[in-house]
């Protein structure tokens, strides 16, 4: 999903958003060293655990073909009955290191990231088929470099497994004088020797490999500072749309709160700054609630609709104010200006004769 985009330009860390839709492509951190070390250490535990027992099971299966060859018939119906005997004893002595082996190779992958599944990879691609891109592939810098990692792995693992081989060499002669059972549980220390050594190195490269492999996929997936921008307006939005539709939501407040002016019972005024409508119908309400409120011109414009509607206006600029501070559109009043409220609603009272009702 980067090959079509200019390096030179990809100067910024992926998003996360990048990087979770580089792994729905298939696009992930894999290793071949990290599942190879995953295998074979569950080899490694699988010859730990079963080991001495598969090895003494062998040799009790093999038995008959290396004590007694003379007692083994040679008619078909015979042949066939031992052939069904050995495989079901195999299968009894080998069945563990299968299982092992296949919830090893299950979390090769596990351990590197977390499972999906996607198209995108075995979805029919013609360009993987032309003779020059295959050539480039083979011949290129990264065939080179694949070639030079698998000569190096194969000499790190060769040196590690022959540091164990070479010391034991003068004992192999005395293994062979043995019975069965103590070849198998000779070879089986000796293999579990080798697979310990060659673990130690392929943790080693698996290391090294998993870094090299995060590092090529982070810088595969590098953004330009226009891809960042265009995915932080895609996720957070357009910045001029979310102002747009600020401003109309605003305008509709505001249409809401001039049509809720001509139920006010006072309109509270600075005189000319700022303006509170308030609202109270005794029995009805705890406190008085504000209907509207505003500075300036939408003051302007709530005095207006209020003398429109024969509104009681009364200029009180410290009370106009506190309330514009404190109280929002559609709240009730705070506990500390009761006693105000209640001073300028008693004068509205006196003023009409009762509290207007709506």
């Amino acid at each position: 999903m980067a090959d079509d985009r200019d390096p030179s330009q990809q100067t910024e860390e992926p998003t996360q958003k990048r990087l979770d839709d580089a792994r729905e492509h298939g696009d992930v951190v894999k290793s071949p060293e990290v599942q190879t070390l995953v295998l074979l250490l569950g080899g490694t535990l699988a010859i730990a655990v079963f080991g001495q027992s598969a090895a003494l099971g062998l040799a009790r299966t093999f038995q008959l073909f290396l004590a007694e060859p003379d007692q083994i018939g040679i008619n078909p119906g015979e042949l066939m009955g031992m052939m069904r005997e050995l495989l079901g004893q195999l299968a009894l002595v080998l069945g563990p290191f299968f299982t092992v082996m296949m919830v090893a190779a299950l979390a090769g992958n596990l351990v590197q990231h977390r499972p999906g599944f996607t198209f995108e990879k075995i979805k029919p691609d013609l360009s993987k088929l032309s003779l020059t891109s295959g050539l480039k592939r083979m011949f290129g810098l990264d065939g080179f470099a694949n070639l030079f990692k698998g000569l190096l792995k194969i000499a790190i693992v060769s040196a590690a497994i022959w540091t164990q081989l070479w010391p034991a060499r003068g004992g192999l002669e005395a293994v062979l004088q043995q019975s069965p059972a103590g070849i198998a549980g000779d070879m089986t220390q000796l293999l579990f020797k080798v697979l310990i050594a060659a673990l130690s190195a392929m943790a080693f490269i698996a290391g090294a490999d998993y870094l090299m492999q995060r590092y090529q996929f982070l810088k595969r997936n590098r953004m330009s500072k226009h891809e960042v921008k265009e995915e932080f307006r895609q996720s957070e939005g357009d910045p001029m749309i979310k102002a747009k539709v600020r401003q109309i939501r605003q305008e509709r407040a505001k249409r809401r709160m001039i049509a809720a002016v001509p139920g006010a019972t006072v309109v509270i005024t600075n005189p000319t700054h700022f303006a509170v409508a308030l609202k109270y119908e005794s029995g009805k309400m705890a406190a008085p609630v504000c209907v509207a409120k505003g500075v300036d011109a939408l003051a302007l414009r709530i005095r207006e609709v209020a003398k429109e509607h024969d509104v009681p206006i009364v200029e009180n600029p410290p009370l106009a104010r506190a309330l514009h501070a404190a109280v929002d559109v559609d709240e009730a009043i705070p506990v500390e200006h009761y006693k105000a409220v209640a001073q300028v609603i008693g004068y509205v009272m006196r003023l009409t004769g009762k509290i207007r009702q709506n």
